[in-house]
C-alpha cells in the first residue's frame, strides 16, 4: 500500500469486502459519519476503534495506517483450470472462479462448472492463506448436489499476481484418492496456456 492514507486504505478494503459505511459503522460501534469522515482523512479514528476497523477489514492496524507495502489484491473474478481424469480419460476443466481476499485469508468460490455434470464437473467452494506473497494453500470442497469431491490446493503465485501454478490433491467422483496441476489467471486463455506449458514442462502425470 506504500504511502496510502487510511482513509483511502479503509475505502478501498471496505468496498472490495462489499461493506457499506453503515455495516463499518456497526461493527465500529460508531456513527456513519464518523466513517465518512474517517474516509475523506478529515479525522483519524481512537486506537480502540482503529483496532476494530482493522479486525472488520481483515487487515493489521499498520496496515490500515497504510504503512506495508507490496501486498498482492486478488480479490476479483479469476479463471481456474484443473488437470483430471474420468475412466481414465485425461479432461482439462476450465472455470470462472471468484476470489474475496480478507488479509491472508482468501475465500474462493467456482462460478460455473468447468466440466458438464456428465464429465464430473462440479461447484465448489474453499478458503486460500496467502503466504509472504508467493503462495497460496487451502482446501476446497463441492457445493453441488450430492457431489462429495473435496480436497487440497497449493499454488504458486506469478511475482506480479497475475497467473498461479501448483496442484490440486482430493478426493474424485468416485471417492479415489485423486492429483493433478491447476492453474489459475485473470482470463480463459491465461488459465489454459498456463495448463498447456505446465503439463509440456513437466509431463501430463503430476
Amino acid at each position: 500500500m506504500g504511502a496510502v492514507e487510511m482513509g483511502e486504505v479503509i475505502r478501498r478494503r471496505r468496498a472490495d469486502l462489499g461493506m457499506s459505511q453503515a455495516d463499518l459503522a456497526h461493527v465500529a460501534g460508531v456513527d456513519t459519519r464518523q466513517i465518512r469522515r474517517y474516509e475523506a482523512g478529515e479525522q483519524q479514528p481512537l486506537l480502540s476503534v482503529a483496532l476494530t476497523i482493522a479486525d472488520a477489514l481483515g487487515v493489521s492496524v499498520t496496515e490500515l495506517a497504510g504503512r506495508t507495502p507490496g501486498r498482492v489484491t486478488l480479490t476479483g473474478d479469476w479463471w481456474a483450470s484443473w488437470q483430471t481424469t474420468r475412466d481414465g480419460v485425461e479432461k482439462i476443466a476450465t472455470q470462472p472462479v471468484h476470489m474475496r481476499q480478507e488479509g491472508d485469508l482468501v475465500h474462493i468460490a467456482a462460478t460455473q462448472r468447468g466440466l458438464s455434470q456428465n464429465e464430473g464437473g462440479y461447484l465448489w467452494t474453499g478458503e486460500l492463506r496467502l503466504w509472504d506473497n508467493q503462495v497460496l494453500t487451502g482446501w476446497y470442497a463441492a457445493a453441488d448436489g450430492a457431489v462429495r469431491s473435496k480436497g487440497t490446493m497449493f499454488l504458486a503465485m506469478h511475482p506480479h499476481g497475475i497467473e498461479f501454478t501448483g496442484r490440486w490433491v482430493g478426493l474424485g467422483y468416485d471417492d479415489q484418492v485423486m492429483t493433478g496441476w491447476a492453474t489459475m489467471g485473470k482470463t480463459a486463455d491465461d488459465s489454459e496456456q498456463s495448463m498447456t506449458g505446465l503439463i509440456a514442462e513437466r509431463g501430463i502425470t503430476p
